[in-house]
């Protein structure tokens, strides 16, 4: 195979272009924020030309969903490593899933600020992808706690979307507060949610 600049082929090169744009905008959209974020400032955080953006993605907007991307799929597989660590009871599942999603997203700011506020800001095409790749979340999350009849109802998708929603709007106001709740009180409000929607009747 023939080999190109600095050693890379074409493709790798092209790899290489992407993860740096991918790693900009990991920070860039975080803070300042995405309305604020040129594709000229991208550029030059990632050490590319504006040209080269665009054979990678065609505008911030396809950017954003490949990071979101990212950060949701990396949060999952922490849910889903914690609740098959945890006891096989519905209120272990809970709460391992719930403390997995809160400490997961918010072990970095930046990852938190784009999942729950900067994602929001982008267009309508980026808030379908969102909710598409939310309801994912949802459905793993559904199948794990509908392995336990006595404790969730018929409609545990609809319950877990509404508490993954809430638990969203928690989150985005523990990063918008000045004086957040302690991050231990908004996972056992998440965790109350769940419990109660899962056992009502």
């Amino acid at each position: 195979m023939a080999r190109g600049y600095r050693g890379m082929t074409p493709e790798e090169r092209l790899a290489d272009r992407r993860e740096r744009l991918l790693l900009a905008a990991y920070t860039e959209f975080a803070d300042p924020g995405f309305s604020e974020t040129t594709i000229e400032r991208l550029c030059a955080v990632a050490r590319i030309s504006n040209r080269a953006f665009y054979e990678c993605f065609t505008g911030r907007q396809e950017l954003m969903r490949a990071v979101f991307e990212r950060c949701v799929d990396d949060t999952t597989a922490a849910v889903v490593q914690a609740m098959r660590a945890a006891p096989d009871t519905l209120d272990a599942q809970v709460e391992a899933g719930v403390r997995a999603y809160v400490r997961f997203v918010t072990a970095d700011r930046r990852r938190a600020r784009i999942m729950t506020l900067e994602v929001r800001r982008a267009d309508d095409r980026v808030n379908a992808f969102r909710r598409q790749k939310l309801a994912v979340l949802a459905q793993m999350m559904e199948k794990a706690l509908s392995e336990f009849p006595d404790g969730a109802p018929d409609n545990v998708r609809m319950l877990v979307l509404g508490v993954l929603g809430a638990l969203q709007e928690l989150l985005a106001d523990y990063l918008a507060s000045p004086k957040p709740e302690h991050l231990d009180e908004v996972i056992r409000t998440g965790a109350h949610m769940f419990r109660a929607s899962l056992t009502a009747r």
